[in-house]
């Protein structure tokens, strides 16, 4: 059975004004649960998705859903592989080349294919079997990891081979991503879908914390290659439990228009939407200067700390405590607080803690800056994700998470690249600086304007009516 329903507040040209209510939709919108919630950055979920599952009960009913269960432990697993590998690829290149620009230059391969081709993946992610999707291109990161790995075990780690085989896991991600988004949703149908994001958003953030630690210890007692090889079998983890699902997942047709057509939609509609237009500098600024902190790590442990790997690892693993610890705090905010006055105060939080952690020389205060620092840029992502996903109707959900997943790492590649040759030429704290103040300036600059961000609140929400 179909439900007829119309998309009010939609501006002409962007989506058909009317489509069929799946009567999963049906259920939900009956049960006060909005479908365009459902498809949240896992990096970052939204504050209306944290507040309906950690405060009101059903913590873990999508734990009810064999397929769920099954994959979220081999997510986990394979998330924190990741955070390992990441950890001894950014300290791996500072020490080959004691560059920090170079280290910059690595991190760009690992994340620049996510601005290629990611509104292109989004696309796809909606026309392809997901999981089919998910399995090639899991397995061909798990290969890139494990070339690595051999590589390194050889001493035939040039930047060239590095560079090379990072960028070949960058592509594999940048499809992979939209589509495991979208797929987690299709594991716990009904009332438990929301459960099911914030709960992969859990062990994401998790694994952030758990992951950088733990490579930390593996590169002080076994080496880098041994992170690289952590990191390729905790791909089987996940490419297993994919092998177990149940649950169907088939592509739908290509639509009307062409998927040209149906990219440039979104873009159109960004454009034409100051709120949308606003939010979304707010966040590039951000990924151009603020959050490539993480790239100057490790020549701020090194170098100004003087702690090493280990003490990188901390760095990074504490910032991912920060996101974790603040996912609740987001909610508690939001109900007492407007979307666009907590976008302005975690911009102000961000820049001056980034002023403080380019000036700190303590080692354990600059632990504490860290979770600061994950804290608000969690904050600030959450809520500019919640303001876009309520602000458009839901046929170009999955088109404006893509946008936000391009702006939101997308960007962030070139800011590290850009803060690790700053760094080069004058110093690692001096770039910090220079990012912490750009980000105080924005904020200065949207508090004064208020009229910027006038429209940026999910309670403006377009209708939906039967």
């Amino acid at each position: 059975m179909k439900h007829y329903i119309a998309l009010t507040g939609n501006p002409r040209g962007y989506c058909d004004r009317f489509r069929f209510m799946s009567d999963t939709e049906a259920e939900d919108r009956e049960e006060g649960i909005s479908v365009e919630e459902l498809e949240a950055d896992v990096s970052a979920p939204t504050t209306t998705l944290i507040g309906r599952t950690l405060f009101k009960g059903g913590v873990l009913s999508a734990f009810g859903h064999r397929d769920f269960r099954i994959l979220w432990p081999g997510a986990l697993l394979s998330n924190i592989g990741t955070w390992v590998h990441m950890t001894a690829l950014l300290w791996f290149v500072k020490e080959l080349t004691d560059s920090d620009a170079w280290v910059g230059a690595a991190n760009f391969a690992n994340f620049i294919p996510v601005l290629i081709f990611v509104l292109l993946s989004g696309s796809l992610a909606d026309q392809l079997n997901r999981k089919k999707l998910i399995i090639v291109t899991q397995a061909a990161m798990m290969l890139g990891a494990f070339a690595l790995g051999i590589c390194t075990s050889l001493g035939l780690t040039s930047l060239g081979v590095i560079m090379g085989l990072t960028a070949f896991m960058g592509v594999a991600f940048a499809f992979n991503f939209p589509a495991w988004r979208a797929i987690v949703t299709d594991l716990c149908p009904g009332k438990d879908m929301l459960n099911a994001v914030v709960l992969d958003a859990a062990q994401f953030n998790m694994a952030r914390f758990i992951g950088p630690a733990l490579g930390a210890i593996i590169l002080n007692v076994w080496g880098i290659a041994a992170a690289f090889y952590v990191n390729g079998f905790s791909f089987l983890a996940v490419i297993g439990a994919l092998l177990l699902l149940k649950t169907d997942t088939p592509g739908h047709p290509v639509p009307a228009g062409g998927t040209g057509r149906h990219i440039a939609c979104v873009l159109e509609y960004a454009w034409t939407n100051k709120w949308a237009r606003n939010v979304l500098i707010i966040l590039g600024v951000t990924a151009f200067f603020g959050l490539p902190f993480v790239v100057l790590l490790p020549a701020v442990s090194r170098d100004v700390l003087g702690r090493g790997a280990g003490g990188f690892g901390l760095l990074m693993g504490f910032t991912g405590l920060g996101a974790v610890m603040a996912a609740p705090l987001v909610t508690l905010i939001n109900r007492r607080v407007s979307e666009s006055e907590i976008i302005k105060g975690s911009t102000v939080s961000a820049g001056l803690l980034l002023v403080l952690f380019s000036l700190s020389r303590t080692f354990w205060l600059s632990l504490i800056i860290s979770i600061g620092l994950g804290a608000s840029y969690l904050t600030m992502c959450a809520t500019i994700n919640t303001v876009l996903q309520s602000r458009v109707n839901c046929d170009m959900r999955g088109r404006i998470m893509s946008l936000y997943i391009l702006v939101f790492q997308g960007v962030f590649p070139i800011g590290g690249l850009a803060m690790g040759f700053l760094a080069d030429m004058r110093s690692a704290t001096f770039s910090l600086f220079i990012g912490g103040a750009v980000c105080l300036v924005m904020a200065v600059v949207i508090m004064a304007f208020p009229s910027l961000l006038r429209d940026a609140a999910s309670s403006d929400a377009t209708e939906i009516a039967g």
